[in-house]
């Protein structure tokens, strides 16, 4: 039986297997099915901005409905939204069609639990068996019905508003909020601005093809521009789906996941309300995090990469603060997911407060330079094999104690990671070349 799910859902380019109408009527047919295991069932569908979103909507609609689950349409909206709208209407499940940061010609598709997290290991297995089974519709009397909601994007836009402080004052600040085309593009202006901030809005235009295109999260290069240009206190990058965020400094500097969930734990300690003392990170946070947060008193979790595991460590240490330097961080005294809009709210709330900048506040802690290596992979790669290690090792010693090596291959994409982390960003880039070369002459 096939592994379709990865770290976040399943997903691939556009028209290759998995990532076909045919395989996602499949889907969306095989997880109506398990949820119908349980009694009556409905879902809500939402997407991103990528044109293949109209086609595979399309899909998943028609295969929830063959399996007798009702079906509400809710049209492009952030994945975080997805998991508060779940709750809110009651749904069975919640469903987005996202590739997230990907370019467009990426898509696929992920699951929230009526809860509002990730659907367990247990409910992804069994859907996965129901896959491998014969498509059989239920009796014509049975069939789901569909609907369009119209309201959830109020809905969702009065929830984000709902986790800052209304007493505190934004009208002083002037930031610029950089959309990558995606799914926060109708949502984002309107939360900001109704909370006094003075905004200017780029890549918020989508087309279907300009999603994560030299913008958003994933490339800050027009949002730290578009700051100094505009004489801006911060500025504000999402991701396609939203559910990623990455900030840039009055300097046009650009402040990555592990320095804002810094800066929002530093506060929330300061101010009392950093549930257990805990953050949780993952084994690519920075050491510079790390020591931060040490230095402050916090103790910090390690989990495997991924929002899914940081949620994982959350619950089990009844801790409410957790992230990753690629922009999801999870607030869960806010959200029941990690959510770009309500974790920027945040830090504009701690910067308000505060009266620093967000370069000041960025500066309470010092980044260990980090050298990440991305290299595809056609032919699978065993990261056990001798030579490798021998190579790991041998860069290990030189990093001695003041860095670290980690590789490890991708949940989302055809690729091996390769990231090395010390002192000296010298010897960090040197050493990630030295381990790419052994990895692409395997």
């Amino acid at each position: 039986m096939s592994n379709f799910f990865g770290t976040d859902g399943i997903r691939g380019e556009v028209g290759k297997a998995p990532i076909t109408a045919d395989f996602l009527l499949k889907v969306g047919w095989a997880v109506g099915s398990v949820l119908r295991e349980s009694g009556s069932a409905s879902v809500i569908i939402g997407k991103d901005t990528r044109v293949s979103g109209y086609l595979f909507e399309s899909a998943l609609e028609a295969g929830f409905l063959s399996a007798g689950v009702n079906v509400g349409m809710l049209g492009p909206m952030p994945s975080p939204a997805i998991a508060y709208l779940t709750q809110a209407f009651g749904a069975t499940a919640g469903v987005v069609i996202s590739a997230s940061h990907n370019p467009y010609q990426d898509n696929g598709v992920k699951f929230f639990s009526s809860k509002g997290v990730k659907l367990s290991n247990d409910i992804q297995k069994a859907i996965e068996k129901k896959i491998s089974m014969p498509m059989v519709s239920v009796d014509s009397a049975a069939i789901g019905k569909a609907k369009r909601y119209e309201q959830a994007l109020g809905r969702y836009i009065e929830f984000c508003k709902s986790t800052f402080d209304k007493s505190t004052d934004l009208s002083h600040l002037k930031v610029v909020i950089d959309c990558a085309n995606g799914a926060t593009y109708h949502i984002a202006e309107d939360v900001f601005t109704e909370l006094g901030a003075s905004v200017t809005m780029i890549n918020n235009s989508p087309d279907g093809y300009n999603i994560n295109r030299e913008c958003g999260a994933t490339d800050t290069v027009h949002l730290q521009h578009e700051v100094v240009e505009n004489g801006a206190d911060l500025g504000i990058a999402f991701d396609g789906d939203g559910d990623r965020l990455i900030m840039v400094d009055h300097k046009g500097e650009k402040v990555d996941g592990d320095e804002l969930v810094f800066i929002i734990a530093k506060a929330w300690k300061n101010r009392g309300k950093l549930k257990s003392n805990i953050v949780v990170g993952t084994k690519m946070t920075n050491l510079g995090m790390r020591n931060a947060l040490s230095d402050n008193g916090v103790s910090f979790i390690e989990a495997d990469v991924g929002d899914r595991h940081v949620m994982d460590h959350l619950i089990k240490n009844k801790a409410i603060l957790g992230g990753e330097g690629s922009g999801h961080i999870i607030c869960l005294n806010k959200s029941m997911s990690g959510d770009g809009i309500i974790a920027a709210l945040q830090v504009l709330e701690i910067v308000a407060k505060s009266g620093q900048s967000l370069f000041d506040l960025k500066s309470a802690m010092t980044k260990y330079p980090q050298v990440l290596i991305n290299i595809k992979t056609q032919n699978k790669i065993d990261l056990n094999d001798s030579k490798l290690v021998e190579v790991i090792e041998t860069v290990e010693s030189k990093l001695s104690a003041t860095g670290r090596v980690l590789v490890r291959k991708s949940g989302t994409e055809p690729l091996v990671r390769v990231m090395v982390e010390c002192s000296d960003g010298a010897l960090a880039t040197e050493s990630a070349k030295q381990i790419s070369a052994a990895i692409q002459s395997m």
